[in-house]
């Protein structure tokens, strides 16, 4: 049975950062979950599909093809081709994948893929449902936390640190939202798994976080 480790947990707990630092230190890969969805939100976005329109969007995203891809142990994610990593972490496609990714049709389209790589490969992926539905029979699942004050804060200093314009209340503001409505969605709502371990990353350095996943590895 290949290592796999589910880390799940609300947007900005830093589950990206902290799985790649421990697929680095295991040497296994990284699957962003939440990429794969962001993809799909990406073309239903560049399709001009209603995002509150159920049925349209189950038929548009057939149209998506989501694959991914590896170029020195990083992910890159391609739509029907295009590498697209560089458009997936706007406000905007998170809002509209937060919405999308609640679809069925769009959840059976990446759960499919995303339950290949894992059973090929030892890896660690992220998300919100990964513990609970992707990957049961993961070891160890994690379910990351932190303060919508303190993600907020982290995500406004990642933005400036790029160079672009923050507004920190909109930014907590948006958390909120996407928090409710990944918890209040029909389909794979986000939650703790039974057997999961609660880490609140809030007064955390992302080193400790990292070294205490990978002190609960078998």
């Amino acid at each position: 049975m290949s290592l796999n480790i589910a880390i799940d947990g609300p947007a900005g707990a830093g589950k990206s950062t902290i799985a790649k630092l421990i697929a680095k230190k295991k040497n296994i890969i990284y699957v962003d979950t939440g990429a794969m969805y962001r993809a799909i939100a990406l073309y239903i976005l560049r399709k001009g599909t209603d995002v509150n329109d159920t049925e349209a969007i189950s038929n548009d995203c057939k149209g998506a093809n989501v694959t991914i891809g590896y170029e020195d142990g990083a992910q890159i994610v391609y739509l029907n081709g295009e590498n697209v990593n560089a458009f997936l972490r706007t406000e905007e496609v998170g809002l509209t994948a937060s919405k999308t990714s609640a679809v069925p049709a769009v959840r059976a389209q990446i759960f499919e893929l995303q339950q290949k790589l894992a059973k090929e490969n030892d890896c660690i992926m992220d998300g919100r449902d990964i513990g609970t539905v992707v990957l049961p029979w993961a070891s160890p699942k994690i379910f990351l936390t932190a303060s919508s004050e303190v993600r907020a804060k982290r995500r406004y200093d990642e933005l400036i640190a790029k160079g672009e314009s923050a507004d920190l209340e909109q930014i907590k503001e948006d958390i909120e939202k996407r928090d409710y409505q990944d918890m209040h969605r029909e389909i794979s709502p986000l939650k703790q798994a039974d057997d999961a371990t609660l880490l609140d990353t809030s007064n955390m350095t992302i080193e400790q976080v990292a070294d205490a996943v990978i002190a609960m590895c078998p």
